[in-house]
């Protein structure tokens, strides 16, 4: 799923494109994209986009007479930018929104259709769509803490949940625990005052590393190849591949279609922690520690 990073990137792209031009046409194809009625998607036509912003990890677009469009790209959501009027025949085309100098194109890859289109109408009337979680980047410490230690979570869940903080998902969430050197299993309320302190240091400067990164790599271009995956990141995605600290395999843990990765030597004291189906097939021969491997 595009987290942050990704979303703002976007979101730059768009702005320097749509912000200030009119929607000619919105085109929807199949039936599972749009998920509201009233207004209906025809009331947009026409209107001109006025602001782009991020909310989460969703992709907000202010029209004129106060009309709102929310796109969730879910996991398998993509936008591209292609020429006027692109046409909708692949599989994976879901909808474009056609301007006089280009079509912005949004693509899922598989069928299980989770990406969405909302259209509201009225001045707070996104907001109702905002899960409310904290941007960590404009943050202070202590709204930080307040909100990490609101409920006793493991840090994986804590971080990853949009009604905590904002934008972090499956992967920046492993991202910043290692650069944390922390568990993805730890209970949020045992945490120390100096590791709490750790672990907003590094959200924030993930975030921004990462943010930074692709901006630099789209360029003028409309962003591209957006991945949870990228080979130049520490842990996520990177099972049994060298930690660029210590060069320990790195770990996981599966859970239904969820993955955790982690670096047991930098975050876990060397434990290897219990995956839910193999270290049960396995039981006695689980190996306890990453030098067992």
């Amino acid at each position: 799923m595009p987290e942050l990073p990704d979303v703002t990137i976007y979101v730059e792209a768009l702005q320097r494109r749509v912000v200030g031009e009119v929607l000619t046409a919105a085109r929807v194809r199949g039936p599972f994209l749009l998920r509201t009625f009233d207004p209906p998607l025809e009331a947009s036509h026409g209107k001109t986009v006025r602001d782009v912003r991020r909310m989460g990890k969703r992709i907000v677009l202010g029209l004129d007479d106060d009309l709102w469009m929310i796109l969730h790209l879910m996991i398998a959501g993509r936008l591209h930018w292609k020429s006027p009027g692109v046409r909708l025949t692949a599989k994976s085309s879901l909808a474009a929104f056609d301007f006089h100098h280009g079509s912005l194109l949004l693509t899922e890859a598989g069928g299980k259709h989770r990406a969405s289109l909302t259209v509201l109408r009225g001045p707070e009337a996104w907001k109702a769509h905002d899960p409310g979680g904290l941007e960590v980047e404009a943050a202070t410490l202590a709204e930080f803490r307040a909100v990490l230690l609101r409920e006793n979570h493991t840090l994986k869940r804590a971080l990853a949940d949009p009604h905590s903080f904002s934008g972090i998902g499956n992967a920046y969430s492993d991202e910043t625990l290692h650069r944390a050197g922390l568990s993805p299993l730890t209970l949020t309320r045992k945490l120390t005052e100096v590791e709490i302190e750790r672990l907003f240091a590094a959200t924030r400067d993930v975030l921004r590393e990462w943010t930074e990164r692709l901006r630099v790599e789209a360029g003028d271009a409309f962003p591209e190849g957006v991945t949870a995956f990228r080979s130049d990141m520490a842990v996520h995605g990177r099972f049994g591949r060298p930690c660029p600290v210590c060069e320990a395999p790195v770990q996981r843990i599966r859970y239904a279609a969820r993955e955790t990765n982690y670096c047991a030597r930098c975050q876990t004291g060397g434990k290897v922690l219990a995956d839910r189906s193999l270290s049960r097939l396995l039981k006695d021969d689980w190996p306890k520690h990453i030098d067992e491997l």
